[in-house]
């Protein structure tokens, strides 16, 4: 029976999770949050994990730039080299673990990469030569490089349905900013935020996460059926040579990597720039747009998603850019001595992330054929190397420069961004798209509303 993108249609997975046909409206819908129950035990692991390794590590991670500042001494271009080139390496590594997660299965991959962010993290907190910190930051990068890919491709492996897929996606990130809010205050609190010591929390955090993964993966349904699944029947060449010839993909990611290089000015290089000025009172002004940018988030996400579900995935992505754009505006243009203008620049950049950041995900998850899922979300590890360069190349031009040059550049960029979107969009109507092992075209990048 087939029924209008209007009328809520209300379906029951094997697993008893219910979800809505019109996203939007399940996403707001109490029902929703009761059936939650329903996903798999290993789903859940993978949740909870995210809010509490991302609740932790925002207590102190933000602060680690005026940690080594102050700790070494360093300035904004040595800091940048530092938090920049070991994320730039975990990159390329997060893309060939997430095509050996399709190849021989997730667990081991999950359980490895979470038990490096735990020892990368518990040295971190005890470091004192700029040697380990360099060493355990790189750790850390690798760490998330290795987990992560095979982590989202479990949603797909374990949820089938694609809405209640796409809904638990979403969820996973609403808890990571639930976490990202809850750390600064937590941390505040308990006079611990900003402190190098804090780590050692985050180190338990992920710890536990990695015996989760054990435990799910030896006694819970879903976690031995997916310890036995293997996708990929073909070798890494031949995923690349997929992944070569999927041009909307590529177009995409290229797009993505240059919108997480001009958000991450925001997260790092906007802290060296405060840093440099000597902002008074900097470490509660960086504490307040952390919880800003976080708790915009947590209570805009969903709204945003019931008032654009008439907007095709890459309009969607359209918009956040040009709200960032706005941002860079306001970062270029505000005072320095105006905190609360740095924290409504805060606010508008964070609308823009509770747009984009859960909307990659989905591009990612519609357009990658079952049986290359963890291939495409370890290419889409790449995003990294807009991240990771964002520190490096905003340390330098600060140095040279200046902040407000830096944001003013920021805001062109974003033009090029929507550009490539626009692209995009075309190509994914022009072209077919790659293949899946039986023959079918599996992957595509939905036009239509019913998200």
């Amino acid at each position: 029976m087939i029924k209008t993108l209007q009328e809520k249609t209300r379906r029951v997975l094997p697993s008893g999770f219910f979800y809505a046909e019109n996203l939007g409206d399940t996403a707001m819908d109490r029902q929703w949050w009761q059936s939650l129950y329903g996903l798999p035990p290993l789903i859940w692991i993978v949740l909870l994990g995210s809010f509490f390794g991302r609740g932790t590590y925002f207590m102190v991670w933000p602060f680690l730039a005026i940690l080594l500042h102050e700790k070494f001494a360093l300035g904004p271009g040595a800091i940048g080299v530092i938090l920049s080139v070991s994320a730039m390496a975990s990159a390329v590594l997060g893309f060939y673990v997430g095509a050996l997660s399709d190849r021989y299965g997730r667990r081991s991959i999950l359980i490895l990469g979470t038990a490096i962010n735990a020892v990368a993290f518990l040295v971190l907190s005890v470091a004192e030569s700029l040697t380990a910190f360099v060493v355990s930051i790189t750790l850390c990068s690798v760490g998330r490089a290795i987990w992560e890919p095979p982590a989202s491709a479990l949603f797909g492996d374990l949820i089938q349905e694609k809405k209640s897929r796409e809904l638990a996606l979403q969820f996973r990130y609403f808890l990571i900013n639930v976490g990202a809010a809850l750390g600064p205050i937590i941390g505040v609190w308990a006079g611990i935020s900003a402190q190098q010591s804090t780590f050692g929390l985050t180190a338990l955090s992920y710890l536990l996460l990695c015996l989760g993964f054990v435990w799910a993966f030896k006694y819970s349904v879903a976690g031995r059926a997916s310890a036995a699944q293997k996708h990929t029947v073909t070798d890494f060449s031949g995923t690349l040579r997929v992944l070569r010839q999927d041009r909307v993909f590529l177009v995409i990611v290229l797009a993505n990597i240059l919108t997480l290089f001009i958000y991450a000015h925001f997260d790092t290089s906007l802290v060296q720039y405060l840093t440099q000025l000597q902002t008074p009172a900097l470490i509660g002004l960086i504490s307040s747009m952390i919880l800003i940018n976080a708790s915009t988030i947590v209570f805009l996400q969903f709204p945003l998603l019931r008032l654009m579900r008439g907007l095709c995935v890459n309009k969607r992505m359209m918009l956040g850019v040009i709200i960032l754009a706005a941002g860079q505006v306001w970062f270029a243009l505000n005072p320095v001595h105006w905190n609360y203008g740095w924290l409504g620049a805060t606010f508008i950049v964070s609308v823009a992330e509770a747009i984009l950041f859960p909307t990659m995900s989905i591009q990612v998850d519609r357009m990658a054929p079952n049986h290359l899922r963890g291939s495409y979300f370890g290419a889409s590890s790449f995003y990294s190397f807009g991240w990771s360069s964002a520190p490096l190349v905003g340390g330098f031009i600060i140095e040279w420069f200046g902040g407000s040059f830096l944001y003013w550049s920021m805001f062109i960029l974003c033009g090029l961004v929507l550009t490539l979107y626009r692209h995009s969009y075309r190509l994914s109507e022009a072209l077919p798209r790659p293949l899946s092992s039986s023959g079918e075209v599996e992957g595509t990048l939905e036009k239509s509303t019913a998200t």
